[in-house]
């Protein structure tokens, strides 16, 4: 049970960061249920955790706990072809309501695969740096400031961590010519 300081602080640093939060969860797992289901978790992650929050930087303090949740989810998750391979061949050779090919959304399903691995592979320091970045939109002086690095140091983390991103996907066979949406080709 919380004790009022730690209901305020809740109030104070967890609530006004709920669009952040829904945002990046959705940047992350691409579905609006899944999305939610990863910010209750971190909203319930955080909330456990209050008591022992500083009170410095809420925002990096959420996206590490949402990270870690995300990171979780996924380690728990079993390949679908394992569980049910006739559904997922059938789902594959059918086409969807919208036109999409099953070839451009299993393509899609292998980059998201791809670009998850090469994340989850990154140093910790990367990974940070991405996830303000990147996957909050936050400046590179606001992460610089919330990792307390100098901005070049920012930089510097970001270009080497999408280098290892894009190393990745080459050394797994994907390019930006295969991954191009037909209308960019």
């Amino acid at each position: 049970m919380q004790t009022g300081a730690g209901e305020q602080a809740f109030q104070n640093y967890v609530l006004p960061e709920l669009d952040v939060l829904y945002r990046v969860a959705f940047s992350i797992t691409r579905n609006n249920a899944d999305a939610e289901d990863l910010v209750q978790d971190t909203l319930l992650r955080a909330y456990r955790a209050i008591d022992r929050f500083d009170g410095r930087h809420p925002r990096a303090w959420l996206l590490t706990i949402m990270r870690n949740a995300q990171i979780n989810r996924v380690r728990r998750k079993r390949p679908e072809l394992l569980r049910d391979p006739d559904t997922t061949m059938g789902r594959v050779a059918d086409e969807s309501a919208d036109g999409e090919g099953a070839d451009r959304r299993l393509l899609d399903r292998t980059l998201d695969a791809a670009v998850e691995t090469a994340y989850l592979d990154l140093p910790e320091k990367f990974r940070e740096v991405i996830d303000l970045v990147d996957l909050s939109g936050l400046s590179y002086l606001e992460t610089a400031d919330i990792l307390d690095v100098p901005v070049g140091t920012i930089m510097s983390r970001l270009h080497r961590a999408r280098k290892r991103v894009r190393d990745h996907l080459e050394s797994v066979g994907i390019d930006a010519a295969t991954t191009a949406a037909p209308e960019d080709q």
